[in-house]
């Protein structure tokens, strides 16, 4: 969907050393939901069973979708411009992205995924970590639709320094306020339980923003209000400037 395209069919993979009918038939199913979040039909897929690779209740899953778009309508990462408004869409936790720093910073500091969270106690901390990533592409398409979205930004591993220049051309940076948004109770205490310094945060998490979508000025009130007829939660962030010499694709004011 980054690329303006609508997914049309996802295909998965599942492989373990015995297979739990029990525990596939709940995997299969997530799967499943997704597909219909996405609007995406889930066509086939592969099991298999290898006992010399995989341990009693290991499992790797995996899969692809197959989208389409008319050839003159890819977002290429090349339209975005000077003034562009840079609007990010609230995301749902961790969005499975980050897990190596959450499991040590968990681990080193003795805490149970079974006892409550420490930052809402009406779930276990296991559950609150791995709160389902946030699909996102129903919402994308009708902005698509409203006209004015010259990229689009999905926040996932390397967090908001690393993707947002994905959608940015040469010569451009995105100037992001991080006081446009309040952080998410989860980044605030691995924030301060790790100890991990706001620019590592921003290169490893999410921080609150699943995706962030580029618009032209003109047009990012209507793309908003598509957003946010979605049903997403939508905040302007920041705005795309051109760069000067030295300067990084994405500057963090107010870190």
């Amino acid at each position: 969907v980054v690329q303006g395209a609508e997914p049309l069919f996802f295909l998965d993979y599942m492989a373990t050393g015995k297979l739990d009918v029990d525990a596939g038939c709940e995997l299969i199913a997530g799967v499943a939901e997704g597909c219909r979040q996405a609007g995406c039909a889930l066509i086939g897929g592969e099991t298999a069973e290898m006992p010399g690779l995989y341990g009693p209740g290991h499992y790797d899953l995996a899969g692809f979708a197959v989208g389409a778009v008319e050839r003159n309508r890819v977002l290429g990462g090349d339209a975005a411009k000077p003034g562009d408004v840079i609007l990010g869409i609230a995301s749902s936790g961790l969005h499975s992205n980050g897990f190596s720093l959450v499991r040590r910073i968990v681990e080193d500091n003795g805490f149970d995924y079974a006892q409550a969270a420490p930052f809402d106690d009406s779930l276990s901390l296991g559950r609150a970590l791995l709160q389902p990533t946030r699909i996102y592409v129903q919402s994308c398409l009708k902005a698509l639709a409203a006209g004015g979205v010259n990229g689009f930004a999905h926040i996932t591993g390397g967090g908001l320094l690393e993707n947002i220049p994905r959608a940015l051309p040469s010569g451009l940076t995105a100037v992001i306020d991080a006081k446009a948004w309040p952080l998410p109770a989860v980044f605030g205490w691995l924030a301060e339980t790790g100890g991990v310094m706001p620019l590592e945060m921003a290169r490893t998490f999410n921080c609150g923003i699943g995706m962030a979508v580029l618009a032209a000025p003109e047009a990012a009130s209507n793309v908003e209000a598509a957003l946010s007829k979605a049903g997403e939660t939508v905040i302007p962030i920041g705005t795309v400037i051109e760069a000067s010499g030295g300067e990084d694709a994405v500057l963090l004011e107010n870190l």
